[in-house]
């Protein structure tokens, strides 16, 4: 469930990402297209950096260049076995 206390943006980062099927990425400037402001790729890394909702799968989440980016749970590595369990190709 999304927190009522984050502002718009936020919320609606969130609820794209949250959309991300297993098998599936977005790029941080997809997701920000998405969410209403395609110059704020930084802000989506940023909130999903912070975010510890287990319901948002922050690992579907990817760099334009097909890399992993970072990752905060147990960082790119984690996240690119993850994406890989799932199916998806990507480099390191």
């Amino acid at each position: 469930m999304i927190n009522e206390n984050k502002n718009n943006f936020q919320k609606k980062v969130l609820f794209v990402v949250s959309k991300i099927k297993k098998g599936s990425t977005l790029s941080y400037k997809q997701v920000a297209e998405k969410s209403g402001n395609k110059k704020a790729y930084r802000a989506v890394g940023s909130i999903m950096r912070k975010n510890k909702d287990k319901k948002i799968p922050c690992h579907r989440v990817i760099k334009s260049n097909n890399t992993a980016g970072e990752y905060n749970n147990g960082g790119s590595f984690n996240k690119i076995k993850k994406l890989q369990s799932e199916g998806v190709s990507i480099y390191k």
